[in-house]
């Protein structure tokens, strides 16, 4: 239980910062090079690398080497547990609103 909190923790930092959630959104379409990441921000490379250490350590993403490139690609699992996660909060909020939007609708009829 402790390692799932540590791991939840971890994705749901990861995904706080925009720029490592446009990362995400990038790799999930395609596996990039480090470079090719690191072209598309006005950021130092030492940066882009810090966002890309932290993804890998959350698990969101896949480091591998090929030839002298280190290429990205998404690594879904950790969203997996985040959704699950969340799906717990939804429901609870579902029930929450339609309590309110009945609520809401009895006032109705008693205004005129």
């Amino acid at each position: 239980m402790v390692e799932y909190s540590i791991q939840l923790n971890s994705v749901f930092s990861s995904l706080a910062d925009p720029t490592r959630r446009d990362i995400l959104r990038r790799v999930a379409r395609k596996e990039l090079s480090v470079s090719e990441i690191a072209q598309s921000y006005k950021l130092t490379f030492a940066a882009v690398s810090k966002h890309l250490t932290m993804l890998e350590k959350a698990r969101l993403i896949h480091k591998r080497q090929e030839g002298r490139q280190h290429m990205i690609s998404l690594s879904p699992r950790a969203l997996k547990g985040a959704a699950t996660y969340l799906r717990h909060y939804d429901g609870m909020w579902r029930g929450r609103l339609d309590s309110l939007e009945h609520y809401l609708d009895r006032g109705k009829t008693h205004v005129r």
